[in-house]
């Protein structure tokens, strides 16, 4: 009996050892605070008459809203401080002065009670008008504040304001002009071409997103995502011009980079990499008008002589807001160890699109580029497992593999001494 739970226990300890080798403890520090402000998340809630229409996975889009807000609230970071924010909750009637007032703090921004932030959600059912122009200027007040911290609107609607002549796009302009740093995301549940144009408008005012959601997931994993950045805000592009050949292009560094690109057009960027360093690099090309349905986006690594190193492509042929691909070379190390200084590779990218418009549609300016640039150590070099990065994965597949062949091994050996041991 006893030989018998042998493989159980040294198998468990062997990937207990692996794991704890792996993944040693993150040290005690990590979670001290850091002296920073809370960041802060203002989540805006349309809980307007349209909101009962069933159109998103055979569910109200209110209840596709609620689901969404409780796997969003279980995610949320310690650090951020959120709260709650409803448009057209209360009042059903027809009275533009009454129902343009319709917006409430649900839940004051601030240390999160998951328990009571779903218990609040969970009482709301859709009822009136959508007045978004009044709803963020009350979310504006309820991130209010003398420090410095992040502050975020995330705002989810199904259709545009109701509330004219107060235009939610010049309210967003207002808040952008108080340099509170503050910025404003849009989430589209279904949203028509009208919605879309007004909530990529508000969004971009403050330097934020523009969504369309289709189903529950894609509003849960979005929403977390807004979150999470204000916990960990993306840095500011910086505005930059490709060129039409790579010995014209710019040379960047490290960094996040904006462009305009025509369409079907090509853009070379040029990135400096040392022997040992991998180049890690993606590109996120915006539809931010309406295009035809056969789009891509071509993001290429090419020597200064014309070679093709890597590649990475993305294609769609359905509506899209925005189109990525990326890609990753790693330089090996040099092997001469005299060399003090070894020299720097020159890597032409390539930023290409292949987007198409209606005749009716405006080309110019061009779609909106952003292109991130990343320089780490190669998995190729020795060095630390934490340092691999995305090359870790292949480690642990490997452990793993590793690990199963030698608990295979040892269940075969022991059973087979068990059998002696019975046969004596």
């Amino acid at each position: 009996m006893i030989i018998s739970k042998w493989p159980a226990a040294a198998v468990c300890g062997l990937v207990a050892t692996l794991a704890v080798g792996l993944f040693p403890p993150a040290a005690a520090a990590a979670d001290e605070p850091t002296g920073k402000p809370a960041p802060k998340v203002d989540l805006v809630l349309d809980v307007s008459g349209s909101m009962r229409t069933r159109d998103i996975d055979g569910q109200s889009r209110m209840t596709a809203a609620k689901q969404a807000f409780n796997e969003v609230l279980d995610a949320v970071p310690r650090e951020v401080e959120l709260g709650i924010r409803t448009l057209g909750a209360d009042y059903p009637g027809k009275d533009t002065k009454v129902g343009c007032k319709d917006t409430k703090q649900l839940y004051p921004v601030g240390p999160l009670d998951r328990t009571e932030a779903k218990t609040a959600v969970a009482t709301l059912a859709p009822t009136g008008w959508t007045p978004i122009g009044p709803a963020l200027l009350g979310a504006a007040d309820d991130l209010e504040g003398d420090d410095d911290a992040t502050r975020r609107i995330v705002l989810i609607t199904d259709g545009e304001d109701t509330c004219a002549p107060l235009d939610p796009c010049e309210v967003a302009r207002e808040i952008a002009a108080k340099g509170i740093h503050l910025t404003i995301d849009t989430l589209g549940l279904v949203p028509d071409d009208k919605t879309r144009r007004q909530l990529t408008c508000i969004a971009e005012a403050t330097g934020g997103t523009f969504t369309s959601v289709q189903h529950t997931d894609e509003l849960s994993r979005r929403v977390t995502q807004l979150v999470d950045r204000a916990a960990d805000p993306v840095v500011t592009p910086v505005a930059t011009e490709g060129a039409a050949r790579c010995a014209d292009a710019p040379r960047i560094k490290p960094g996040l980079y904006s462009d305009r690109e025509k369409f079907s057009e090509h853009r070379w960027y040029r990135v400096d990499v040392l022997p040992g360093q991998e180049l890690r690099a993606s590109v996120s090309v915006g539809a931010d008008r309406a295009v035809n349905r056969d789009y891509g986006v071509l993001l290429r690594a090419v020597t200064v002589h014309g070679r093709e190193i890597v590649r990475g492509s993305e294609a769609g042929d359905g509506r899209t807001d925005v189109i990525s691909s990326g890609l990753r070379y790693p330089k090996p190390p040099v092997e001469d160890e005299d060399e003090v200084k070894p020299a720097a590779e020159t890597v032409c990218l390539q930023v290409s699109n292949a987007f198409s418009a209606p005749a009716s549609v405006k080309t110019t300016p061009g779609l909106p580029v952003e292109l991130t640039v990343d320089l780490v150590d190669s998995p190729d070099e020795p060095s630390d497992l934490a340092a691999f990065g995305l090359g870790r994965g292949w480690w642990l597949l490997g452990t793993l593999a590793l690990t199963g062949l030698v608990a295979g091994l040892l269940w075969g050996w022991l059973s087979r001494l068990r059998l002696v041991w019975r046969s004596n």
